[in-house]
């Protein structure tokens, strides 16, 4: 696995995390200092990171968030396209595309996050 591709399972094993599991996998995929910035949220560090992700969870129980097509990705930029699907009836109400910045350890030291679909919207 290419480090591309190996950060880009570390960010959604963070996203996908059982709650118990969360610091870790945030701890795994972000470094310390790491931001997360998308149209609703800006959060840095890890608890931010963690309680962004905690926030999505009880806002979508139930829901994965899926990486669709091929991630594309040169030097220490990785960009990708997911969807937010629900484990009960395959429904993705909401899909955007986000654009990391790796730090030389591989971890992602940011994210700038892009929602295509969100629900209501």
């Amino acid at each position: 696995m290419s480090l591309h591709d190996d950060a880009v399972a570390r960010y959604f094993a963070a996203w996908n995390a059982a709650d118990e599991d969360l610091e870790k996998a945030v701890a795994d995929a972000f470094t310390e200092d790491g931001t997360y910035t998308d149209p609703l949220v800006e959060v840095a560090g890890h608890a931010g990171i963690t309680a962004a992700i905690r926030g999505a969870h009880q806002q979508f129980p139930g829901f994965d968030f899926t990486p669709t097509g091929t991630p594309d990705a040169h030097h220490n930029l990785i960009r990708f396209t997911w969807d937010l699907v629900s484990r009960t009836d395959g429904s993705a109400p909401a899909a955007g595309f986000d654009v990391v910045t790796l730090a030389e350890d591989g971890r992602i030291s940011s994210v700038s996050g892009f929602l295509d679909r969100l629900p209501g919207a």
